[in-house]
This record gives C-alpha cells, structure tokens and sequence, in this order.
C-alpha cells in the first residue's frame, strides 16, 4: 500500500466506463491517486498536458478512427519521458511489438489480475519496463526471428494508406481523405502491395487484421 505522500498519480484512458471503473478502483485500493480518466484518444492527450499524471494507462482500440498508439505517439512527441502502460484485450505479436517500439513502459492485458495492473504501474513509474513473462517471451521470440509485419515494413504514409485499403476505400477515397492526387495514392498503393507480397482485397484485410491495425 503506497503512502499518500509516495502515491503514483495515475490516468486513465479507456472507452468503456465500466472497465475504467473498475480499474480506478483497483488501483485505488492499493493506494495509487486515480487523477483523471479519459474515453477518447485525443481526450486523453488533453487530458495528459493539463495533468501530468506520473503514469498513463491506457486502452490501445477505441471505437474512434484514432487508437491508444496515436495518442501516444502525439504524447510522447511532447513528453519522451512519459510513462505509458497499454492495456489491451488482444496480445497480437504486433501490437506487442508496437508498443514496445514506441516507448511504452508495459503491456498487459485485460484479463490480468489486478496485482499486475498495480505492478506495471509501479514499474512504469520507477522508469522501469514490466511485461508479463508470456509477453516478454514473445518479445524475445519476435527479435531473434525478425519482424514481417506491415508497422515495420512501410513507412507513417505507406502504413496509414495501408490500413485504408484494408478497409476497402478506393484509391480515390483515400486521395480524397488525403488531400493527395488519385495518381500518388495509386503509387503508394502499389509499392504498399509488392512490399508486403498481397495483391487481392481479401488478403490485405486479412493481414491488417491479423496485425491488429483494424477490427475484424
């Protein structure tokens, strides 16, 4: 149990209030100070300015086109010494692997006793990383035998047109959203497909699904 003069100050970001609920209170009852909760990714990097939590732990999906990885990203832009945990009910590989690239300090999963919730942040507010030992052998596993997803085959452009694509826009649509030409969108489109070896609408759906960068 911390002290109240040693209480980690901690936020939360998540898009279900029950579950964010009942994580405050975890948290609370081991003595952490929950100081803000947040439901959307750009709420939540507001919310991290005006706050300055020592820790931040958040969701990684949200029912917005923004996930816990943009957040994040915008966050850690300002702040490279934020101490973000991840939370999520998926442990893809690649996500995983993402978060870990960014920056985060942890990554556990939903259905993780309370005990390591508390851990992680502990962890994450010494600067230290915490990832469960099922977690941290994947991890091993991922780097002694190389990374095929699309987060590290493409570029930030490649792989935002690449999630559009997956989610069936044409290149025209995707142009449109992007304020770019028909003719660049068709460009990257088909540099996106040969780096990553798809061709057929299916298929893209399918690894960006697999990789955790759309919902099934």
């Amino acid at each position: 149990m911390e002290t109240k003069q040693e209480a980690v100050r901690v936020m939360l970001a998540d898009d279900h209030p029950i579950v964010m609920t009942g994580f405050a209170m975890s948290l609370a009852g081991v003595g952490m100070d929950v100081v803000g909760q947040a439901r959307t990714p750009d709420e939540a990097a507001a919310m991290y300015a005006e706050l300055k939590p020592d820790v931040l732990v958040m969701d990684i999906r949200f029912g917005t086109e923004l996930t816990g990885l943009d957040a994040a990203r915008r966050i850690l832009a300002r702040d490279p010494g934020a101490n973000i945990v991840f939370l999520s009910q998926f442990d893809q590989d690649s996500l995983i692997k993402e978060t870990y690239r960014l920056g985060a300090r942890a990554f556990v999963t939903k259905d993780c006793d309370p005990a390591d919730l508390a851990t992680a942040v502990r962890h994450a507010h010494q600067g230290k990383l915490y990832f469960l030992p099922h977690i941290a052998e994947r991890l091993a596993n991922l780097s002694v035998r190389g990374d095929a997803s699309p987060q590290s085959q493409l570029d930030e452009r490649g792989l935002e047109i690449f999630k559009m694509m997956a989610e069936g826009l044409t290149n025209a649509e995707i142009a449109e959203k992007l304020n770019l030409s028909t003719k660049t969108i068709s460009n990257i489109s088909q540099s996106v497909k040969e780096k990553l070896g798809v061709h057929r609408q299916a298929y893209i759906t399918k690894l960006a699904v697999k990789h955790g960068l759309i919902e099934p």
